[in-house]
């Protein structure tokens, strides 16, 4: 497993860890984007609370699974998206229409794409999931 992103990382981490039933996952390295990430994930009802733990050799997340995600992951490379663009993507990403999430990076912070679409702002695709 290559460590060059992080993120992707994570994602596909919990992803394994939803399809063998486990109720807790352990991610590790972290990142302000993934905890950022995370946080979205738990306000959409994705995944349950996390906690982080200090320890010598580095933070571990400790993530509390529910076993609603179906496939999630990092969008490579991470598309440009103007604020008249998502349906476009929504489509490519997301398997039905309001089914799922698109999360990605702007100007103002990262939000999910309803966010987005509600502040008429555009940025960068970084994650979807359903």
């Amino acid at each position: 497993m290559s460590l060059n992103d992080p993120l992707s990382n994570a994602l596909s981490h919990i992803l394994n860890c939803e399809k063998v039933s486990k109720t807790t996952c352990n991610i590790t390295p972290t990142s302000k984007t993934i905890k950022i990430v995370l946080e979205i994930l738990n306000k959409e009802g994705y995944v349950g609370s996390y906690e982080l733990v200090k320890n010598n050799k580095g933070d571990i997340l400790k993530l509390n699974l529910l076993g609603k995600i179906n496939k999630c992951g990092a969008i490579k490379p991470k598309f440009s998206i103007k604020e008249n663009q998502f349906e476009k993507y929504e489509r490519r990403f997301l398997p039905a229409k309001d089914f799922g999430i698109l999360i990605l990076t702007t100007s103002k912070g990262i939000m999910t794409n309803k966010e987005a679409k509600d502040k008429k702002v555009g940025g960068k695709l970084l994650v979807y999931c359903y």
